[in-house]
């Protein structure tokens, strides 16, 4: 291994004439990349990818992770989002984000892209497992991915009760178009029918 000199390292590097080898575990220290995908192609430090973006990062900018600075530009340990431009973030940092975040939640943390901001990853030797994000396995979250549907009027008047919902009509539930997280009757709340929105009032 040429980083620290062992034998058993079966890492080569792809480029064609360069005889470098390196384990695994010893390729960030090396500034080796391992592309997770694909080929599974390797590079040592001279050979590796670069981040082909144009931008440089402004004085005193930190990582959106860790909030620790990053260096003065980019780098093998400083990365930036290639969609925004905006988010910079240290490899080590962004490694531990997609281990957590899992293929199905990962994006740029500034600007939400997915699709670019993934490939750029994959491409700078990012593993990023195949699976939804690690705090959701539990399904402990799955209740905020459900809508609203109960009438939380003062006096609801429907004869089925505050749980009572039809698609049209009095009995139709129209959420606060705010928080959406209370709802009412559309004659509950005395709403004509040509009403499409309604606000509660917390709101």
């Amino acid at each position: 291994c040429f980083v620290c000199g062992e034998s058993g390292a079966t890492i080569t590097c792809r480029e064609t004439g360069c005889d470098r080898s390196f384990h695994l575990p010893c390729a960030m220290e090396g500034g080796c990349i391992t592309q997770f995908f694909g080929l599974y192609r390797s590079f040592c430090w001279e050979h590796c990818p670069e981040q082909v973006v144009e931008a440089a990062p402004e004085e005193n900018t930190t990582c959106l992770i860790c909030l620790d600075p990053v260096e003065d530009r980019k780098s093998y340990s400083t990365m930036v989002c290639p969609a925004c431009k905006h988010a910079w973030f240290h490899r080590g940092c962004m490694q531990k984000q997609a281990i957590h975040a899992g293929f199905l939640g990962f994006c740029c943390p500034h600007c939400q892209n997915e699709y670019r901001f993934l490939m750029e990853m994959l491409t700078m030797g990012i593993r990023i497992p195949s699976r939804g994000p690690s705090w959701d396995e539990g399904g402990d979250y799955e209740e905020l991915y459900e809508r609203h549907r109960r009438c939380d009027d003062s006096e609801c008047l429907c004869p089925g009760g505050r749980e009572q919902v039809e698609e049209e009509g009095p009995w139709q539930l129209l959420l606060c178009c705010s928080c959406a997280a209370e709802g009412t009757h559309r004659l509950c709340s005395f709403l004509k029918h040509s009403t499409t929105t309604w606000e509660c009032d917390s709101c």
